[in-house]
């Protein structure tokens, strides 16, 4: 389709974990109403943002995917004819987790999963405690409305990985977030660091043609006011939209795909690209003999 209806789900969330699936089902209700055909929650939506301390009960949070929640979504998406991309904490085995995206399409299908590959571990975010680096690579899942690419949250810093992603075809990229300001945190520092979050996804439309899709949670939890400003850019890097960065909200934004193919022949980026220069980006460092 050259046209997609893509729908934003920015909200807050509590420590229950089945008021917040319920809470996302009357959301996506919502927005499937407004238009969207393709539906994106944030990061870990079904629970608070658990990992801003190592504590071995969180791990109860952890289902198998497919599992409960994609049981339940599945249905819904099938039922409202939308796509669903679903952020939710994996039990891959005992002692074996994992911070993954399931993709249900359409008709109820669950095409897949994508797990976090960059895991960070940070004051406030301590996820290397509970999430082993994602081992599926990078993935595109084809549904009926786009090819959609999924990464997750700290994947957004890395252009390698939007690289990847859209060089297999992706039709758009879309990155579940929980990602905050410390309450602690001066006014200047929060805008630097919100402006450098949106301009690397942008410059990830950019270098590869191709609209991005971010949508990130709201709500102060454990001294961290996690920013919204949700946003949709297209394949140049423009703004389609942006949310407010302190509140709950849903937004359908129209993708016109075909414009992909316009701004990647005017400026043919992947055109001259020379993968034949590219080897030593598979070294940690590049060491002076």
């Amino acid at each position: 389709m050259a046209k997609v209806q893509v729908g934003l789900v920015q909200m807050s969330c509590t420590g229950n974990k089945q008021e917040n699936l319920d809470k996302a089902i009357v959301k996506i209700r919502e927005i499937a109403a407004m238009g969207a055909q393709v539906v994106c929650l944030q990061e870990l939506f079904t629970s608070l943002y658990f990992c801003d301390e190592e504590n071995y009960d969180n791990f109860k949070l952890a289902e198998a995917i497919p599992g409960p929640s994609t049981d339940v979504l599945t249905k819904v998406a099938a039922e409202l004819n939308v796509v669903i991309v679903a952020s939710l904490f994996e039990k891959r085995a005992e002692g074996l987790y994992h911070n993954t995206t399931a993709v249900l399409d359409a008709d109820g299908t669950y095409l897949g999963k994508y797990r976090k590959m960059h895991i960070p571990d940070d004051p406030g975010f301590y996820e290397k405690f509970y999430f082993t680096p994602g081992d599926l690579g990078y993935k595109v899942f084809k549904t009926k409305y786009a090819k959609i690419g999924v990464l997750i949250c700290w994947d957004q810093w890395y252009p390698e990985a939007a690289r990847i992603t859209a060089l297999m075809g992706a039709d758009f990229l879309v990155y579940p977030t929980a990602i905050g300001w410390a309450t602690t945190q001066d006014e200047q520092t929060n805008t630097e660091q919100y402006n450098a979050w949106q301009t690397i996804q942008r410059s990830h439309a950019i270098a590869n043609g191709v609209p991005v899709v971010s949508v990130n949670r709201v709500g102060e939890e454990a001294g961290v006011e996690f920013w919204g400003g949700s946003f949709v850019s297209n394949p140049f890097g423009s703004l389609l939209y942006q949310a407010p960065h302190n509140e709950e909200t849903l937004k359908v934004v129209e993708l016109d795909l075909s414009k992909s193919d316009s701004y990647r022949t005017h400026w043919p980026f992947l055109r001259d690209r020379r993968i034949d220069s590219y080897s030593q980006i598979t070294k940690r460092y590049i060491d002076e003999d």
